[in-house]
C-alpha cells in the first residue's frame, strides 16, 4: 500500500546503479540526484494523493539513469495538465482539458540559475483531442458545431475545426476563425461524414495528420434528404438525443460512428491554415488513431529518415453494429520522405502480436517505435492497455518489453516519453508504490527488450518526463 506522502515524506536515500542492459553490464553515467534538489535538466511531472487531497508537482533531476528525486522541499507546485508538452527542451507547457469546457494553460521555463519558474501568461483555449508542434507553435485540435449563420434549414450546425495557436516564444494564443469555407470538416472525405483531426505532424513545412471518420452529423445526415447515409445504414440514425457525458453522447438525427471502417485517411495541410490540402487514402487499414474517452491518440509519426508511418489500431473493432466494424487487423503503413502517397509497405501488428492491439504509439528514434498494448483482443471484453512492445519497422518484429512491474500493478503509463541517447524513458506509476521512470534500450541485436527502472520518486504518479534547458 502506498505511504501518506504528504504527511510522512521521507527524503529518498541516492544509490550508484550498475544496471544490465539486454546487451550485458552498462555503467551508468556519474552524477546523481539528491533528495533536497531543485535544479537539474529533466523534469519529472508529478502529483501527490493523500487523504483525498491531489498536489500537482514539477521535479527537477540531474540524470535519469540513477537515484531517486523527492516532493519534499524540491520542485514547483502547480495546477496540473492534461497534458504536458515539451517544446524543443526549452519550454514546456501544460495543457488542460478540462472536461469538455474551454482549457487554460500556462508554460514553464528554466532560468540561468537552473530553477523551474512559471512564466507570466495564462490563457483559455479551446477545447482539444489532440494536439502537435507546428513551427513556433503548439497547435490543438478538436471538431465541433460552426457559427450560427452556417446553419441549415433545419437550424443544424455543421462540424468545423476548433483550432488554438501557441506560440511558444512569445507567449500568445489565437484561434481560427471558424467562419471560413476551409475548416469546415463536414464531408471532408467527399463521403458527407464529418472527420476530426488525430496527430499533427510537422513534415517539410508541411501537417500531416490522420482524418478521422466520425459519421454523420445532423446537419450531414439531413443533407438532400439524407443523400449521405448508406443504403440498408438507415436504422443507424439515432431517434433521441443522448447525454452521456462524453464523446459517446449524441443527438436526434446523427448516424454516430462511421459507415466506412475499412479505411484509413490522412490529410496533408500545406500550412497551419489548413487552406490546402490532399487527401490520402488506403484500404489495408483502418482509421489511424488510439482512443481512451474524448482522447484521440497520435498515430502517425515522422522517423528520422522523414518517412511517416500510418498506424491503425482497429479500434472500429469495438463498434457494437457489425456493419461499423472493421475486419482489417491492427497494422502499420508509409508514407516515404519525398513523397505524398502510400508506399507498399505494410505489416501487420496483431499477426506478430497473436492478435493484440494497441492503444498509443511514440517514435524511439532509427526504425523503433513503442507501443502500449492491450491484454486481449479488441473482441473480447474487458481490455487494458497495460504493456509494452518495440515494433521494429525494417525487420517487421514485434518484441515484448520486459522487466516491468507486474501487469497487474500497472495503473497508468506516462503521456509521452523522452528519447536521449539511444535510450526511450518512460513513467509508469503503480498501485503498491511510487511512481518511476523506467529505461528501455531496443537494441536491435537481441531477441529481447529490457526495461529497468532508472529513476525512483515519492509521488503518487507521474505524467511525463522530458528535458528543460535554461533559455
Amino acid at each position: 500500500m502506498k505511504k501518506n506522502i504528504l504527511t510522512a515524506l521521507m527524503p529518498l536515500v541516492v544509490t550508484g546503479a550498475v544496471l544490465v542492459s539486454c546487451t550485458g553490464e552498462e555503467t551508468i553515467p556519474e552524477g546523481g540526484n539528491d533528495a533536497g534538489a531543485t535544479m537539474g535538466e529533466y523534469v519529472v511531472a508529478g502529483s501527490v494523493t493523500a487523504s483525498g487531497t491531489t498536489t500537482n508537482v514539477l521535479l527537477s533531476a540531474h540524470t535519469l539513469n540513477e537515484g531517486s528525486v523527492s516532493a519534499k522541499g524540491n520542485g514547483l507546485i502547480n495546477d496540473g495538465a492534461s497534458q504536458w508538452v515539451f517544446y524543443g527542451n526549452r519550454y514546456l507547457y501544460a495543457l488542460t482539458y478540462n472536461q469538455g469546457n474551454a482549457a487554460t494553460t500556462r508554460s514553464y521555463v528554466r532560468t540561468s540559475n537552473g530553477e523551474l519558474k512559471a512564466r507570466s501568461g495564462e490563457y483559455s483555449m479551446k477545447r482539444y483531442t489532440t494536439y502537435g508542434i507546428y513551427g513556433k507553435s503548439i497547435i490543438t485540435a478538436s471538431t465541433g458545431d460552426g457559427p450560427a449563420d452556417k446553419a441549415d434549414a433545419n437550424g443544424y450546425l455543421p462540424k468545423t475545426f476548433l483550432l488554438s495557436y501557441l506560440d511558444v516564444e512569445q507567449e500568445t494564443m489565437r484561434t481560427n476563425d471558424t467562419s471560413m469555407e476551409h475548416y469546415l470538416s463536414e464531408n471532408f472525405l467527399g463521403n458527407g461524414e464529418f472527420v476530426t483531426l488525430a496527430g499533427i505532424e510537422e513534415r517539410e513545412g508541411r501537417i500531416v495528420s490522420a482524418a478521422i471518420p466520425m459519421g454523420l452529423s445532423q446537419y450531414g445526415a439531413a443533407q438532400d434528404g439524407g443523400k449521405w447515409i448508406r443504403p440498408g445504414y438507415e436504422d443507424l440514425v439515432k431517434t433521441e438525443d443522448m447525454d452521456l457525458g462524453s464523446s459517446s453522447s449524441y443527438k436526434k438525427g446523427e448516424l454516430q460512428w462511421t459507415q466506412y471502417p475499412d479505411e484509413c485517411h490522412v490529410a496533408i495541410f500545406a500550412d497551419e491554415s489548413l487552406a490546402e490540402r490532399k487527401l490520402l487514402r488506403t484500404d489495408r487499414i483502418s482509421y489511424a488513431c488510439g482512443r481512451f474517452k474524448s482522447q484521440y491518440y497520435q498515430m502517425i509519426w515522422k522517423d528520422n529518415r522523414g518517412d511517416i508511418y500510418v498506424f491503425s489500431p482497429s479500434y472500429a473493432k469495438t463498434m457494437v453494429d457489425e456493419r461499423q466494424r472493421t475486419s482489417l487487423p491492427a497494422g502499420v503503413v508509409r508514407i516515404p520522405a519525398g513523397m505524398d502517397d502510400f508506399d507498399t509497405y505494410y505489416c501487420n501488428i496483431e499477426e506478430l502480436s497473436g492478435g493484440i492491439s494497441f492503444q498509443r504509439s511514440w517514435y524511439m528514434g532509427g526504425n523503433d517505435f513503442l507501443l502500449l498494448m492491450y491484454d486481449r483482443p479488441l473482441t473480447e471484453q474487458g481490455f487494458t492497455a497495460n504493456r509494452l512492445a518495440v515494433f521494429n519497422t525494417e525487420a517487421k518484429t514485434l518484441r515484448w518489453v520486459d522487466g516491468l512491474p507486474a501487469t497487474e500493478k500497472i495503473s497508468s503509463f506516462g503521456t509521452q516519453v523522452h528519447v536521449e541517447g539511444g535510450y526511450t524513458y518512460i513513467a509508469i506509476t503503480t498501485t503498491d508504490d511510487y511512481a518511476s521512470v523506467y529505461r528501455i534500450d531496443p537494441d536491435v541485436t537481441s531477441t529481447a527488450v529490457v526495461a529497468h527502472k532508472s529513476l525512483g520518486t515519492d509521488v503518487t504518479k507521474i505524467d511525463a518526463i522530458g528535458k528543460l534547458v535554461a533559455n
